[in-house]
C-alpha cells in the first residue's frame, strides 16, 4: 500500500511540474512561430521546421537506448541495488557517447547537403548550412551531457526534475528569440544566441543527480548486456518517428514547397501543444506501471490501469472536441496580417484534429507496451503502421498535398488503434477488450455531440479574449457531457481514481 501511495504521489508531482513545463512549451510554440512569421517570413518558418524535423530523425541514433535503460533500471531501483544501477548507468553513458558522435556526423552531412536539396530565396547556401548545424547543436549537447541523467530520473519516477529543468530552458530560449527578433538579426545569429539557454537545463540536471544519487558510481564497470532490449526498442522508436515526422519530410522532399511546410507547421503547432497537454496526465506513469509489472502486482495493475484509461480517454475527449470547434477561429487570429500564403484551410483543421484524437485514443495501451518492454513482440504491427504512413503519405501527399498526408496518417492511426485494442489486454493487462471498447464508444459519441452542437452555432471571434471566452463555453459543455458519460458507464474506476488521489495527497 505504501508503494502504491508513493507512486500516486510521484504521479501528482510529475503531473503538476509537467503541466507547468507544457504550458511554457505551449506558449513558446505560439510565440516563436508568430515571431518568425512577422519578423522573418513563412519561408524561414518553413525552413526552420523542415530542418528541425530532419534533426528529429537524426536523434534516432539513440533510438531505443532511453527506453531500454529505463526498463533495465526498474528492478535494481526497486531492490535498491545500486551496484547494478551504477553498471547500467555507465553502460548507458557509453552508448550515448557513441550515439553522440554518430549524430554529429549526420548533422555535418546534412549541413553540407541540405542547402543543395531545397531552394531558399532569403538565405545563402552557407547560411542554410550553418543554420542546420546551429539547430542541431542542442541535441549534440544532450547526447554528451544530459541523456543518461534523463533515463535515470525517468526510471526512478522523478520526471518532475526533468520538467523543472526543461521549463527553465524553454522560458530562456523563448525570451531570447522574442526580445532579439525585432532587431532583425540574421536568423543564424539569432538561433546561436538562443542556443545558450540549453546550459541552464544542463546545470540543473547535473547538480541534482550528483547530489541525490551519491550511491551511484559513475566509474563502475559497464554492464552492456543489461541494455539488450535496446535494438527492439530502437526499431519501434524509429518507426514511430517516421510516422509522426513524415508529413513535414514529405512536404519538403516530395511536394517541395516550404510555404506548405509553414502552413502545416502552424496547424501542427496546435496539435503539438495539445499533445503536451495530454502528456501532463501520463508523465512518469510508464515507469510507475513498469514498477508494478516487475513486482508482479497483477490486481493493482488491472485496477490502476482502468482508472487511468477512464481519466485519459475522458480528457482527450474534452480537449479535442474543444479543439475541433475553436481551431479555425484561432488560425484566423494567429495568421492575421500574414499574406505570403493562405493559412485559413478548414479541411486541414478538421483532419489534423481528427488525426490527433485518433492518435491519442491508443495512448494508454501504447504506454503499457513500453512499461512492459514488449518492443520485439509488437514489431510487425509497428512496421505496418509506419509503412501505411510512408506509402500512403507519399501517394496522397503528391495528389492532395497537406490534406493527403493527413488522410494517410489517419488511416495508419486507425490501424494501430485497432491493433493495440486487442494486443494489450492479451499480453499485459488481461482485461476484457470490451472495457476499452466501451470507453471508446462513449468518447466518440461525446466528441460528436460537442462538435455537432457548437458546429451549428455561428459566432464572430474578433480577438483572443473573445476566442478564449468561446473556448471556455465549449469546454464547460464538453466537461459536463464527458462527466455524465463517465458516471453512467465507468463510475467505479472514476471513483476509485478520486479515492486514490485523495489518499496519496492527504494521508501520511
Amino acid at each position: 500500500m505504501m508503494a502504491s501511495s508513493s507512486r500516486t504521489r510521484r504521479f501528482f508531482y510529475s503531473t503538476c511540474t509537467t503541466g507547468i513545463y507544457q504550458l511554457a512549451l505551449f506558449l513558446s510554440g505560439l510565440i516563436v512561430p508568430r515571431v518568425m512569421l512577422v519578423f522573418y517570413s513563412s519561408e524561414i518558418n518553413g525552413l526552420v521546421n523542415s530542418i528541425t524535423q530532419f534533426i528529429t530523425y537524426f536523434n534516432l541514433v539513440e533510438a531505443g537506448l532511453a527506453g531500454a535503460t529505463v526498463y533495465a533500471l526498474y528492478k535494481p531501483l526497486a531492490d535498491n541495488d545500486y551496484d547494478e544501477v551504477s553498471a547500467i548507468v555507465v553502460a548507458s553513458k557509453r552508448f550515448y557517447f557513441y550515439a553522440g558522435f554518430a549524430f554529429l556526423a549526420l548533422i555535418s552531412l546534412l549541413a553540407l547537403s541540405y542547402p543543395f536539396l531545397i531552394d531558399v530565396l532569403s538565405l545563402s547556401k552557407l547560411e542554410v548550412g550553418l543554420l542546420v548545424f546551429v539547430l542541431g547543436s542542442s541535441s549534440i549537447l544532450e547526447f554528451f551531457t544530459l541523456a543518461k541523467y534523463r533515463a535515470l530520473l525517468s526510471a526512478d519516477q522523478k520526471t518532475y526534475v526533468i520538467s523543472i529543468a526543461s521549463t527553465v530552458h524553454v522560458i530562456l530560449n523563448t525570451v531570447l528569440i522574442y526580445a532579439l527578433s525585432p532587431l532583425h538579426l540574421n536568423i543564424v545569429f539569432l538561433r546561436t544566441i538562443a542556443l545558450l539557454s540549453i546550459f541552464a537545463r544542463t546545470a540543473i540536471l547535473v547538480i541534482y543527480v550528483r547530489k541525490k544519487y551519491m550511491r551511484i558510481n559513475f566509474n563502475a564497470p559497464a554492464k552492456m548486456n543489461a541494455l539488450n532490449k535496446r535494438w527492439d526498442a530502437m526499431y519501434m522508436q524509429i518507426l514511430g518517428a517516421i510516422h509522426t515526422g513524415a508529413p513535414i519530410v514529405i512536404l519538403t522532399t516530395v511536394v517541395k514547397d516550404l510555404l506548405l511546410v509553414s502552413v502545416f507547421s502552424v496547424y501542427n503547432m496546435i496539435t503539438a501543444g495539445l499533445h503536451g497537454v495530454m502528456s501532463i496526465f501520463s508523465s512518469g506513469l510508464s515507469a510507475s506501471f513498469g514498477d508494478v509489472i516487475v513486482r508482479k502486482q497483477d490486481n493493482i495493475l488491472k485496477e490502476t490501469y482502468q482508472e487511468f484509461e477512464v481519466l485519459y480517454i475522458g480528457i482527450i475527449t474534452i480537449v479535442y472536441s474543444i479543439a475541433m470547434v475553436v481551431i479555425m477561429p484561432f488560425i484566423k487570429l494567429y495568421t492575421s496580417g500574414i499574406t505570403d500564403v493562405n493559412y485559413y484551410r478548414p479541411i486541414v483543421g478538421f483532419l489534423i484534429i481528427l488525426n490527433a484524437f485518433l492518435f491519442h485514443l491508443k495512448s494508454p495501451q501504447a504506454m503499457m507496451l513500453i512499461a512492459a518492454g514488449l518492443y520485439k513482440e509488437s514489431r510487425i504491427q509497428t512496421t505496418i503502421q509506419g509503412g501505411l504512413m510512408v506509402v500512403l503519405g507519399v501517394l496522397f501527399g503528391y495528389i492532395w498535398k497537406i490534406e493527403g498526408v493527413l488522410i494517410a496518417s489517419i488511416i495508419s492511426n486507425v490501424y494501430r488503434d485497432i491493433d493495440l485494442l486487442f494486443f494489450i489486454p492479451h499480453n499485459v493487462t488481461h482485461l476484457p477488450v470490451g472495457f476499452t471498447l466501451k470507453r471508446w464508444g462513449w468518447s466518440i459519441i461525446c466528441f460528436a455531440i460537442v462538435v455537432g452542437v457548437f458546429g451549428c452555432i455561428n459566432v464572430t471571434i474578433t480577438s483572443y479574449l473573445s476566442w478564449a471566452l468561446w473556448s471556455i463555453i465549449v469546454g464547460l459543455f464538453a466537461l459536463i457531457t464527458v462527466l455524465s458519460a463517465i458516471l453512467v458507464f465507468d463510475r467505479a474506476p472514476f471513483l476509485g481514481l478520486l479515492k486514490r488521489l485523495k489518499g496519496a495527497l492527504f494521508n501520511k
